[in-house]
């Protein structure tokens, strides 16, 4: 994810309204647009700007309830809306201790920033979503007509980050008003919203 010439940006979003940390404070109203949440934290451009951020950046387990924690491309934003993200979807695993989500965060961003998975250019980036009773962590990915990518993906992420249990793909739009699915096994797959591995 982050070489010599691509950089990456990590922000925080507080969906509460509250603020989330010193570094990203000014929480918007509850009700406000989401964008209005989202705050950048950092950008880095190389290998060696991440590690030296790496043990400053903000630990999931660190945040208040109900705020999420991004790591995106530049120039990609954590939204379904942006345009590298509208016509894909994410790969989500949860888990309800606070000690795991941190693991697989860093064992996440590792392996984004080490550039391990080999459809590298298919993934927008990963959110850590903190909440009062489960936790979340999705892996974003640009194109969810491409199933043989995003099922790579998913046994990809699935081996990085130690998980024995299914895990699913969400597609962020209805697959029927995405015009790249085409064969019949994909519309039928499709047709469910999501892949699993």
């Amino acid at each position: 994810m982050a070489t010599d010439e691509a950089a990456a940006v990590v922000a925080v979003a507080d969906v509460s309204g509250g603020e989330v940390a010193a570094a990203a404070a000014g929480g918007s109203p509850i009700g406000a647009a989401w964008g209005n949440n989202l705050r950048k934290v950092y950008t880095f451009d190389t290998v060696e700007e991440f590690w030296c951020l790496y043990d400053q950046v903000f630990k999931p387990s660190k945040l208040p309830g109900n705020a999420d924690f991004h790591l995106f491309k530049d120039g990609i934003e954590p939204k379904w809306e942006d345009p590298e993200c509208a016509n894909g979807g994410k790969w989500t695993v949860t888990s309800g201790r606070k000690a795991t989500l941190e693991t697989m965060w860093s064992e996440t961003l590792m392996a984004l920033i080490g550039e391990q998975f080999d459809e590298a250019d298919e993934i927008c980036g990963v959110v850590a979503s903190v909440r009062q009773r489960q936790d979340k962590l999705s892996l974003w990915t640009k194109n969810a007509a491409n199933e043989a990518a995003q099922m790579a993906i998913g046994r990809k992420w699935k081996d990085i980050i130690d998980v024995n249990d299914k895990i699913t793909y969400n597609f962020h739009v209805k697959p029927h008003y995405c015009s790249a699915f085409s064969s019949d096994d994909s519309k039928t797959r499709a047709s469910k919203g999501r892949y699993s591995v």
